[in-house]
């Protein structure tokens, strides 16, 4: 048996629209509105997931799953830049930024680099049972990007060459411990 894996990026909140790094805040109508219009589309599953984020959790109950939480979709820590704008560090800190987008093992802002977080997110899916079947967890456009890296085998230092926009899902194969990206 193999794994069909479909990863949906939270809807997007107050925070995304702001250009913040998220401190996890609740989403508003307008993200719910999206959320409930993404629910017809999505492939059935055997078993559902979300990140722990509050954004997260709450896309998931608006689509209407009983979702496990899974500490291994959690975000990217963003460490001291949690809750900062991106605009302001891209002005107080264009050093660390450019650092963090451009070496994947660097932690400017204390938390985790994206070669951690590609780790991390490798690590679960390889642990995920050969006959888990069909899955769909709601996570975090980060752990998406990490996710294709795995499943293509391609280093870190590609990860910002991916967009994730909000409530898109990115589909997944696995047969015999080989990921595959699914398109279509």
């Amino acid at each position: 048996m193999s794994i069909r894996l479909t990863l949906l990026a939270a809807a997007p909140g107050p925070a995304l629209r702001m250009a913040r790094f998220d401190d996890d805040q609740s989403l508003d109508e307008r993200g719910l509105e999206a959320a409930r219009a993404v629910a017809p589309a999505l492939p059935p599953a055997a078993r559902y997931f979300t990140a722990p984020s509050l954004r997260c959790r709450q896309t998931a109950e608006t689509l209407g799953l009983s979702a496990v939480v899974e500490p291994a979709l959690r975000d990217v820590d963003m460490g001291t830049w949690r809750g900062r704008y991106l605009g302001d560090l891209a002005t107080e800190d264009p050093g660390g930024l450019g650092a963090w987008t451009n070496d994947s093992a660097a932690i400017p802002h204390g938390g985790e680099s994206v070669s951690e977080l590609c780790d991390r997110v490798g690590a679960w899916l390889d642990a995920l049972p050969q006959n888990t079947g069909r899955v769909l967890a709601v996570t975090e456009p980060a752990v998406i990007r990490a996710a294709i890296l795995h499943a293509l085998a391609t280093p870190p230092t590609a990860f910002w060459r991916i967009d994730v926009p909000p409530l898109s899902c990115a589909r997944f194969t696995a047969h015999a411990g080989r990921w595959n990206l699914r398109l279509g």
